[in-house]
C-alpha cells in the first residue's frame, strides 16, 4: 500500500538523530543541529495531527489543486475553512450529517 516510511518511523528516525547529535563536539554545531531536529519533530508531529483532523472530516488532506496557467496561484484555505469544506449535508432535508452513520439522524435518509 504505501511505499515509503510512516510517520511514526519518521519520528522514530527524527529521535534516533537527536540522541546522536548529542555527540557533536563543538557546542554551537551540536545546539543548532539539535534545534534543527527538535523543530522537524514539532513539524512532523503537527503534520500528522492535521492529517488524522482533516481525513476524520472527509477532507483529503494531500489533495493538490493545480493552477491555469493565467491564473494566480490558489490561497491556501484555513483550517476552519477545509473542515467545513468536509461536513457533508443530507440531500433531502439538507440537515448535517454524522460522519459516524451511515444515514440522517434527522430524516432517516440514507447516504
Amino acid at each position: 500500500m504505501s511505499e515509503g516510511p510512516t510517520l511514526s518511523e519518521f519520528l522514530r528516525h527524527l529521535q534516533a538523530i537527536l540522541e546522536e547529535s548529542e555527540e557533536i563536539p563543538d557546542r554551537i554545531d551540536r545546539e543548532t543541529r539539535q534545534l534543527q531536529i527538535e523543530s522537524a519533530i514539532q513539524e512532523a508531529l503537527l503534520f500528522g495531527s492535521r492529517y488524522r483532523e482533516l481525513k476524520e472530516h472527509g477532507v483529503d488532506p494531500l489533495h493538490l489543486v493545480n493552477s491555469t496557467p493565467n491564473e494566480d496561484f490558489p490561497q491556501p484555505i484555513s483550517k476552519i475553512q477545509a473542515l467545513a469544506q468536509g461536513q457533508d449535508h443530507c440531500k433531502s432535508c439538507g440537515e448535517l450529517l454524522d460522519p459516524d452513520l451511515d444515514f440522517c439522524a434527522a430524516c432517516g435518509d440514507k447516504r
